[in-house]
């Protein structure tokens, strides 16, 4: 019942009297919150990148996908920040300790429990995560109170995408493949895609099964001669036990990989799987608009 003392004393901390109040829709309905919050728990990736962007350090965040807690691009600024849980398993409990005044998830993740987490604070909800990460920035930038803050952040990502645009001129029009290992299967990436978007953005073509308004095809070995393109970037999320690493091995020493035009051209990259896909962020999207300018040889 510890969980449930919590909760309750959270709840009548987060409802004082008199505090001013902005409503604010959201795909669970419509909640309060207060004008500046000061004690923010953040359970997505992408969240915390907003509030880092917008100058905002939660109390309180789910731990990144890879890292101890926090993403290495991130950790510098994550000091003092109290890790939550993973954000398909967050602690209830830790969350309600931190007496938060504002709580920001996600649908996807926290639908079954966002009762509970309203109980602890006012809590807004995001609709998804992937593909076009600014719908979500602008929810969490208008959360937090910090809407103009907003949108100049993402004013500058605009530029600096077409910054890159203009410096690839006519390297826009290659077809640019993404592949990513995980354990059991392999992902061909689409549009509707953190990484698909970005590329969207900067205004790069698609190979003909990428260029579709979807998430990803799941595929095995046999389907390597669909991975190709002008040029390929791969990476490899490996939670640890070594089976993608070992799949992305395999696959790169297939002699169906060696077909690939993008290979025999010389023209494949491993990237980072934590900037083009898995943190999902603003800081992650400009990150991988320097890893294009990198490779491309315009920095």
């Amino acid at each position: 019942m510890r969980i449930l003392s919590l909760l309750v004393i959270s709840a009548l901390l987060a409802v004082a009297p008199g505090a001013r109040a902005a409503e604010i829709e959201h795909s669970m309905g419509t909640t309060a919150v207060p004008d500046a919050p000061q004690r923010i728990v953040v359970l997505t990736n992408e969240g915390t990148e907003a509030l880092l962007a917008l100058g905002v350090k939660p109390v309180g965040a789910v731990n990144s996908w890879n890292g101890d807690p926090w993403y290495a691009h991130i950790a510098g600024q994550m000091e003092g920040v109290e890790p939550v849980g993973k954000e398909s398993a967050v602690n209830l409990e830790l969350i309600a300790a931190l007496q938060p005044d504002l709580i920001l998830g996600t649908k996807l993740r926290h639908e079954a429990i966002y009762e509970q987490l309203s109980a602890i604070a006012p809590t807004v909800i995001s609709e998804r995560l992937r593909g076009d990460w600014r719908i979500n920035f602008k929810l969490w930038a208008k959360a937090v109170g910090k809407g103009p803050e907003g949108d100049k952040v993402l004013a500058d990502f605009d530029a600096h995408a077409a910054r890159l645009a203009t410096e690839l001129g006519d390297h826009v029009k290659e077809k640019i493949s993404v592949v990513r290992f995980m354990p059991g299967h392999i992902r061909i990436y689409q549009k509707d895609s953190f990484s698909g978007f970005i590329l969207g953005k900067v205004g790069f073509a698609r190979p003909a099964n990428q260029d579709i308004d979807d998430f990803v095809l799941k595929v095995g070995k046999e389907s390597i001669p669909d991975m190709d393109g002008d040029r390929l970037f791969y990476f490899t999320y490996e939670p640890g036990d070594g089976e993608a690493t070992k799949l992305a091995k395999d696959v790169l020493a297939d002699p169906l990989w060696q077909t690939l035009e993008a290979v025999k051209a010389g023209k494949v990259y491993a990237v980072d799987d934590t900037i083009w896909n898995t943190a999902g962020g603003v800081l992650a999207a400009n990150l991988m608009l320097d890893d294009i300018a990198r490779i491309y040889g315009v920095e």
